[in-house]
């Protein structure tokens, strides 16, 4: 017997809001029974698992020891900047010269994310 990765479980203070900002960094809609003041949003990912924000009291205070990382379909360079514009901040910036590295951000309570390079970024090198 083994475990089926149901969700990937977000505290956060405004639920909806975190939700509304990870559906436009995904392209992926809120669950349709969810809106604004609920305590529990989803957003359901296509071919992974649902991320689920789950309102606490509590703020964010220390670096998450579990994250999400991205791989765009776009370049990485124009993922960061589009995630930027969305009300993401730059954490990190561990991208190489070469074209290799990650960029850490975080969403707008502070959860820190990764951009990895895009499948075409990575072929671009190879090459």
């Amino acid at each position: 017997m083994v475990s089926v990765l149901q969700n990937v479980a977000i505290d956060c203070t405004d639920a909806y809001e975190l939700a509304l900002f990870w559906s436009r960094v995904t392209g992926r809609p809120l669950d349709p029974e969810d809106g604004p003041g609920d305590r529990e949003v989803a957003v359901s990912l296509p071919d992974g698992p649902v991320l689920y924000f789950n309102q606490v009291p509590e703020p964010k205070t220390v670096k998450n020891r579990v994250h999400l990382c991205l791989r765009p379909q776009t370049s990485r360079e124009e993922e960061v900047d589009r995630l930027l514009g969305l009300g993401a901040s730059m954490v990190s910036d561990l991208r190489n010269p070469d074209g290799s590295g990650w960029a850490v951000l975080a969403d707008p309570e502070g959860n820190e994310f990764c951009v990895l390079r895009s499948e075409s970024d990575r072929a671009a090198v190879s090459s």
